[in-house]
């Protein structure tokens, strides 16, 4: 099973993108929803890319030994 998550560029290079993908979860305590973030390096061919775009990211095999997840679309554009 793939993992599927969705994300904002942050940083792009020739063949990689940083995405930083927002989770929110509530507080097991004290119930107050918590933002957290994650940057993954992604691997990206053939998708044109900007910062700010809005990205759909994918688990792969390890590309090397930072990437191990790939940009499958691009959702939004940057503002």
């Amino acid at each position: 099973m793939k993992k599927t998550m969705q994300g904002t560029v942050l940083a792009l290079a020739e063949k990689t993108a940083k995405v930083s993908v927002a989770t929110m979860w509530t507080h097991p305590l004290y119930q107050k929803s918590v933002k957290r973030t994650k940057n993954y390096a992604c691997h990206v061919e053939g998708i044109g890319l900007a910062v700010g775009d809005e990205v759909l990211i994918e688990s792969s095999r390890p590309v090397s030994k930072t990437k191990k997840f790939k940009v499958v679309a691009k959702v939004g554009k940057a503002a």
